[in-house]
């Protein structure tokens, strides 16, 4: 696994991030993990970015329909 440095942060930012770090419990380090993994990682579906936006865990249940994939369109000439 890689390490990174990040320099320049200014002072009100680290503060949000230990505060932020503080109010879950865990190392400041361990909340810019988890922050770095939320951004990057990429929704396999629209239904799941929809969840993770207004989901039960944002106190809104939503019921999305089930869909199978469909084959690739041919899009040669």
């Amino acid at each position: 696994m890689g390490n990174i440095s990040v320099r320049r942060l200014d002072d009100a930012m680290l503060q949000r991030l230990r505060k932020r770090a503080a109010d879950r419990g865990i190392s400041m380090e361990e909340e810019v993990r988890r922050i770095l993994h939320t951004a990057l990682a990429e929704p396999t579906r629209l239904g799941d970015l929809a969840l993770s936006s207004f989901g039960e865990v944002h106190g809104i249940e939503l019921e999305l329909p089930s869909h199978s994939s469909h084959p690739a369109i041919d899009l040669a000439p």
